[in-house]
């Protein structure tokens, strides 16, 4: 049986196959002659009770200029599809919310959602990650300038990000003798508007920010190093990080095992975490990136490791009580 497939994201012009995790299982997908859905979180509406999408079916070539060919959109009940990726960037906004509202409907009538959609509601990527205190630094979150003083002052340095951030944007190293401290905390916050997350400096950051896969809860056996620039805090590839594999070390994967039955009992089936030195930072859940650039430096098929759990899946829902 062919696999009817939605894939929710972005915008096709603006992505860079080079590093979209997207494509990856774009192109695993059209492997296994699967049929794939294009769409964007616009065009996914409920009229009368039935969650409808205007959608385009969509092949891929691994080819920088021409990349995709797309038919023309057709008005579906999207109740027809066996599974469905939300695979939308953030901002993580109201209407990213709302959108997760109609997937979660489309669940309860039996698709198939990767990541659930309860589940990217509720799992903020850097509050999660607080839930397995044995994992983390010293943090505190909040919006408080007095309450990001004294942990600065406790702590000697942190590093300040919001909440909702990604790919590094507005994440600043504040010391406790900073004479910019208090506008670095006023940005922040925008204020005293905004909470914030501020977490003890890990020293190891120099060597790199671990991005570890998992899948089904279970870790990919290579993280993706991204190494930080000389001079800069940030280890995002899109701030100029430079990416190299490394395999899982003893520290790496004690952390997965503490947080791999809960991403399991989430159903939250693909998921990034970031690993500096010996702690988890951050628990990404939306759209996490990675695979492309350890397929080709580690030989792998991250993608179809993802297929097969999906197949499963529905293998499990099919199945009789």
């Amino acid at each position: 049986m062919t696999i009817e497939l939605g894939v929710v994201m972005d915008p096709l012009e603006g992505i860079n196959i080079h590093k979209d995790s997207t494509f990856a299982m774009l192109r695993e997908a059209q492997r296994r002659a699967w049929h794939i859905h294009y769409l964007q979180p616009s065009d996914i509406f409920l009229q009368d009770g039935v969650i409808m999408g205007h959608t385009a079916r969509i092949s891929v070539r691994d080819d920088p200029v021409n990349w995709a060919e797309v038919q023309a959109r057709t008005t579906r009940e999207l109740g027809g599809l066996d599974v469905i990726l939300m695979r939308k960037d953030p901002p993580f906004d109201m209407e990213y919310i709302y959108t997760t509202f109609l997937l979660e409907r489309l669940q309860q009538s039996g698709v198939l959602v990767v990541n659930d959609p309860a589940s990217l509601r509720d799992t903020n990527e850097k509050l999660f990650a607080t839930c397995f205190a044995e994992c983390t630094v010293p943090y505190v979150v909040s919006r408080n300038r007095q309450a990001l003083e004294h942990f600065v002052d406790e702590h000697k340095e942190a590093v300040v990000k919001p909440l909702d951030g990604m790919a590094g944007d507005l994440v600043f190293r504040v010391r406790h003798d900073d004479p910019n401290r208090g506008v670095i905390l006023e940005t922040s916050t925008q204020h005293g508007s905004r909470s914030v997350m501020a977490q003890k400096l890990i020293a190891e950051y120099r060597e790199g920010d671990k991005r570890i896969l998992l899948i089904g809860g279970e870790p990919v056996p290579h993280a993706l190093v991204r190494v930080p620039a000389a001079g800069e805090l940030r280890a995002n590839l899109a701030k100029g990080g430079t990416p190299k594999a490394a395999a899982l070390t003893e520290r790496d994967r004690w952390i997965c095992e503490q947080i791999g039955p809960e991403l399991k009992a989430r159903r939250l089936d693909f998921v990034g975490i970031d690993v500096i030195g010996d702690y988890l930072t951050e628990i990404n859940v939306t759209s996490p990136t990675g695979i492309r650039e350890l397929d080709k430096m580690c030989g792998l098929n991250i993608a179809a490791i993802l297929f097969d759990w999906i197949e499963k899946r529905l293998g499990q829902a099919q199945e009789p009580d």
